[in-house]
């Protein structure tokens, strides 16, 4: 398919109503396509005709979507709305606060611009040129660049920012040439602005770099049901699609989320309609049971090159029953993607098996969070690409730091937790983190996991408190 025959719909923050979706499927169809793709900017893609673009004109102008078709020369906002219900989050952070904001940016970004809480590992912190990251703060934001002046290295405002004002923010940013200035241009056209700002009470942390499973019906902690849905060659059929519309409709389901990771996730499904969720799921044949080994790669949108070597070293690495829990992994045909995984396997367009070698790089200590990316080998063929995976999977899991929490006894054997206690669901991967406690569950924050109840269970997929291991 050709890029130029290409429409690419922007949803904002990646959140999307049952409706809207529901018009974007039926006029896709009505255009003569059977499939959907999925962008790791939270967008959306499908084939469209010269005569058709008076209809998708009226279309979108009626869902207030932007779209582009053509020439891509605009970006979609990301935003880690996704991961609310599924992972850990700022408690100031709730679906309001990320309304308000996302509705703020009434403008076309020409530049990557996300909107990231660090608490939760699904959505990337740096894929933007501008990325506004949760602090501890209520409602204040770090300000991060990652230009390629700056060797697409992190670079942090000195203040942090009201989300009421990082539109405002953005938009001046937006009008700039960011990659012919300086940063200390930069920050004094940001210090002219008259915005609400607070020098930061500490510097961000970054997340672990555990990455979660995203895919089947899992619970919330609140006792409804999310559903991860995941197509290993990015063609979403669309009589599926319409039908889960249909669904969420019925079901009392009203929005519909975009991972960057090309999948979708419904969220707030009433345990009610559990059964005839799955009964969507068998009727259409859905796989819900992709290994991680699967999910957890990035690949450039209808890149056939990328996804055939992605099928290769899959199949293989199956084969050979190699554990990549946690590892992430890209493919990089071009320098025009952003990495944003553990283990990035570049081509080289010259040379070697079938007139390619490879490249393979591997992020600073495996968190991709923090942009800067080694280089493991080079210039090698694809035959032997299985093998090096294999031994940067076992460097992975050798540097992870197994130490026990050393915790200090007080009064009657009573203990102090360790803020840094966290115990992992071997299943799904949610931690429970004893600082915090489980509020769902009438865990107090502070609570050991030595002392919750035999009866606990994870409140993503409920498995038992026996199936959590000390990370």
């Amino acid at each position: 398919m050709e890029k130029k025959n290409l429409v690419r719909v922007f949803v904002k923050g990646g959140i999307l109503s049952t409706g809207d979706f529901l018009r974007i499927l039926t006029t896709a169809k009505e255009l003569g396509t059977e499939f959907i793709h999925l962008g790791s900017r939270q967008d959306i893609l499908f084939p469209a005709k010269d005569r058709s673009k008076t209809l998708l004109k009226n279309i979108f102008q009626s869902i207030n979507t932007e779209y582009e078709i053509n020439e891509f020369t605009h970006q979609n906002i990301v935003s880690s709305y996704v991961a609310l219900d599924v992972m850990p989050n700022k408690k100031w952070l709730v679906p309001h606060v990320y309304h308000y904001i996302l509705d703020s940016f009434d403008f076309r970004a020409k530049y990557r611009i996300n909107l990231v809480d660090p608490s939760q590992s699904m959505v990337p912190l740096f894929t933007g040129n501008i990325n506004f990251i949760a602090s501890t703060t209520d409602n204040y934001w770090y300000l991060y660049f990652r230009l390629k002046q700056f060797d697409n290295l992190p670079v942090a405002y000195s203040k942090i920012i009201h989300g009421y004002d990082l539109a405002k923010a953005a938009l001046c940013l937006n009008e700039l040439e960011l990659e012919t200035v300086t940063v200390e241009e930069i920050f004094s056209k940001l210090d002219e602005l008259e915005i609400n700002t607070l020098n930061p009470e500490e510097e961000l942390k970054y997340p672990d770099a555990s990455f979660p499973y995203y895919e089947g019906l899992n619970r919330e902690p609140g006792g409804n049901y999310w559903l991860g849905l995941y197509w290993r060659n990015n063609k979403f059929s669309i009589n599926f699609l319409i039908e889960l519309c249909k669904r969420c409709m019925d079901t009392h389901v009203g929005k519909i989320s975009l991972t960057p990771w090309k999948s979708l996730i419904i969220k707030g499904i009433e345990s009610n309609y559990y059964v005839g969720w799955e009964k969507l799921m068998g009727r259409f044949g859905i796989n819900l049971r992709h290994s991680s080994l699967e999910l957890n790669w990035h690949l450039p949108v209808l890149s056939e090159e990328a996804l055939m070597l992605k099928n290769y070293l899959v199949r293989i690495l199956d084969q050979q029953d190699i554990s990549t829990s946690g590892l992430t992994f890209t493919i990089k045909p071009n320098d025009d993607i952003y990495l944003f995984t553990s283990v990035v396997i570049e081509i080289n367009k010259e040379g070697g098996d079938g007139g390619n070698t490879y490249n393979i790089l591997y992020a600073k200590d495996f968190n991709p969070n923090s942009a800067e990316y080694l280089t493991y080998v080079k210039n090698v063929t694809k035959n032997v690409l299985p093998a090096l995976l294999m031994e940067l999977s076992v460097m992975y899991f050798d540097q992870i730091d197994d130490q026990p929490t050393t915790v200090p006894k007080k009064k009657a054997e009573q203990q102090v937790v360790a803020t840094t206690e966290r115990y992992q669901c071997k299943h799904c991967l949610s931690i429970y983190d004893a600082q915090y406690g489980d509020e769902a569950a009438n865990i107090a924050p502070g609570t050991s996991f030595d002392s919750l109840p035999d009866s606990y269970i994870c409140p993503t997929c409920e498995a038992k408190k026996a199936e959590f291991v000390m990370v």
